[in-house]
């Protein structure tokens, strides 16, 4: 069994806002996005999302899940789906919503049925299962440990039920838990009790938002292995300059622009570690410096990687505002001298030529061809779209590569009308990719 622990932050969604619990409807949230990427940041490694829409409510279940695909598309830690599923199509829904698991609920006999059938289909690491009670589980076991990788326990556990795992659930899938909210066991004391036990979610771990960081640094102090930032190389093996520091150049994530320069001491990057939040040495003030701290601009750490004689450190991070004090987004925007060159950057080309398409359908312009598209709606553009790719086709049967090239050029710029049409962004299309 992986014995790594994890903080699983929950969202409870009804009627498009965030409600307390399981039973509490009280309103927590208007917008449960923006309460995804607040627990994103503040460091849970995971965040489930229940939808308590009624069951048989298409209309409030697919609302749901555009809700939860907002959700996906906003934070940068893993999304698990769960409610409202009676089938296959439900899971396939949360999948495709960008959930990177969905959750069976065994409580319900059709939910243990398709159990099997839904892992075959998408992939055991996709697929968990959540109980209420222990039979639930045990009477399925040999299933569970086949088809499902993760088991999360709805019903909230009392101190002597968080005992009680290590003999009532007798497989080797890891048990996530939901203790009861005024449990007086610290979170180091439960995740020490029962070796089963993979990580906490729930009420009990949300109201521990703000100390997230802390309590898992205390949980690592203890010898728990938690989710972090494990270094491949320790202070000690990286090249320091004459005043005993590493130069550290800060990129988007996202987009590879690169935001700004600042250097590291061994302080610094111990607590960038620890903390996942970019951490320097101010050589002017001549103090540690968590960037952010005063802005409120942070930097969340994506990666590190050291060049090749270990004397410079690439940070991607997760750019909160602007990098730079002086309020522009990268610390680079004073241009000394370019050439007038062709961008060859592929993204940056599409990106391009796709806000010039967006920029006709706001601003329309006499002549112009893509208006033309937008005015005769979308049947026009899905004939058009369709024709190019037919003519795509007919041209890679051709010996002459230029003429596909072409095909394929025309073909992608109509695509893009149809994503200006239908408000579908590259970074949609990008972020779907790179979840398969």
């Amino acid at each position: 069994m992986n014995n790594t622990k994890k903080f699983i932050a929950s969202i409870y969604l009804k009627d498009q806002k965030a409600v307390s619990s399981l039973t509490d409807m009280s309103v927590i949230s208007d917008n449960p996005k923006d309460l995804a990427e607040k627990y994103s940041d503040q460091g849970f490694d995971e965040i489930i999302v229940f939808d308590l829409s009624p069951l048989g409510d298409d209309a409030a279940h697919d609302k749901a899940l555009d809700t939860i695909k907002d959700i996906c598309k906003a934070v940068d830690v893993k999304v698990i789906g769960a409610g409202n599923v009676k089938r296959m199509e439900d899971i396939k829904k949360l999948l495709y919503a960008g959930c990177k698991m969905a959750l069976l609920n065994f409580s319900k006999a059709g939910n243990i049925e398709i159990l099997e059938e839904v892992s075959k289909k998408f992939g055991k690491e996709k697929i968990g299962i959540c109980f209420s009670a222990y039979n639930q589980v045990n009477d399925k076991k040999a299933d569970i440990e086949e088809y499902a990788s993760a088991i999360f326990s709805i019903k909230e556990l009392s101190n002597d039920e968080v005992s009680e795992i290590e003999k009532e659930l007798s497989l080797s899938t890891p048990v996530y838990i939901s203790p009861v909210d005024d449990s007086p066991i610290s979170v180091t004391q439960l995740l020490l009790s029962c070796d089963r036990i993979g990580g906490i979610f729930g009420n009990y771990i949300n109201s521990k938002a703000e100390k997230i960081l802390d309590i898992k640094n205390e949980c690592i102090d203890k010898g728990i292995k938690m989710c972090q930032l494990e270094p491949s190389f320790s202070w000690g093996q990286f090249k320091k300059n004459s005043d005993g520091m590493v130069p550290v150049i800060v990129q988007d994530y996202r987009t590879d622009q690169v935001l700004m320069l600042a250097y590291m001491n061994e302080e610094a990057y111990n607590k960038t570690l620890r903390t996942g939040k970019m951490t320097y040495f101010s050589r002017s003030r001549d103090e540690l410096w968590l960037k952010g701290e005063t802005s409120s601009h942070f930097q969340y750490v994506m990666s590190l990687t050291a060049d090749c004689d270990l004397d410079t450190i690439l940070a991607k991070v997760k750019q909160i505002g602007a990098a730079c004090h002086t309020g522009s987004y990268s610390c680079f925007f004073n241009n000394i001298a370019s050439k007038d060159y062709s961008e060859k950057n592929p993204q940056k080309v599409l990106d391009s030529v796709f806000e010039v398409i967006k920029d006709r359908k706001q601003n329309p312009k006499d002549g112009s061809y893509t208006n033309y598209l937008f005015d005769k709606g979308l049947d026009k553009i899905l004939k058009k779209v369709g024709e190019e790719a037919t003519e795509m086709v007919i041209a890679a049967k051709n010996p002459n590569s230029n003429e596909i090239v072409y095909e394929m050029s025309d073909f992608l710029y109509h695509m893009m009308v149809l994503m200006a049409e239908k408000n579908v962004s590259w970074e949609d299309v990008t972020d779907e990719l790179s979840r398969r």
